[in-house]
């Protein structure tokens, strides 16, 4: 039985932000960077650690997180051109052999409300392979990933993250009401910044 204790966060921030014009998870939102907004869910997160893949800005993206919390861990997607499975895969794969399961983050989504991660845990908890949360019966994130799916990530290409796994789950995916659209939105373009509360 999988204990909340032993869950992790893995933030990916390893993207370009082309459509951005890059530079994304670096721009202000609300008096700090955007990233800083993805690292607070994760960190009131049930997870016992936090682990930032990064790409395209390392450098940038190191010194930002390090600016939040000096104890988040580092790792760099190598592969990070070739799409967001990348990152995952470098994430998943740095984690500890007892972690039971992996919330995943994205770091340019600003708004995950809090309330939803402790009964994303739990649904895994109970059995569930994974959890995902749901705002007008759109799938949302973070998803948390089960041990169990660790291996599959490992085989996962492109620029879909998780979702293939998520969707050859079909009603064994756990699925969490969200109280709000923060589970939803992202920061695409400069003018997404707007819509990011302080």
């Amino acid at each position: 039985m999988t204990t909340v204790g032993s869950f992790a966060a893995i933030v990916l921030a390893a993207g370009s932000g082309s459509r951005f014009g890059g530079g994304k998870l670096l721009a202000d939102a609300g008096g700090a960077p955007l990233l800083h907004a993805a690292l607070a869910a994760a960190r009131a997160a049930p997870v016992d650690s936090i682990t930032v893949v990064t790409g395209a800005d390392e450098a940038a993206v190191a010194v930002a997180t390090r600016a939040f919390d000096p104890a988040i861990r580092l790792v760099h997607a190598a592969e990070h051109a070739e799409g967001m499975a990348a990152s995952l895969r470098a994430g998943v794969a740095s984690l500890a052999p007892d972690v039971a399961g992996a919330f995943v983050f994205l770091g340019d989504m600003p708004r995950v409300p809090h309330a939803v991660l402790a009964p994303l845990a739990r649904a895994v908890i109970a059995g569930a392979p994974a959890a995902a949360p749901v705002f007008g019966g759109r799938r949302g994130n973070p998803v948390v990933l089960g041990r169990e799916l660790f291996g599959e990530v490992a085989g996962l290409r492109g620029d879909v993250g998780a979702r293939p796994i998520l969707q050859a789950l079909g009603a064994r995916l756990a699925l969490v009401d969200a109280l709000d659209d923060g589970v939803l939105f992202d920061v695409d373009e400069r003018g997404d910044l707007a819509r990011v509360r302080p």
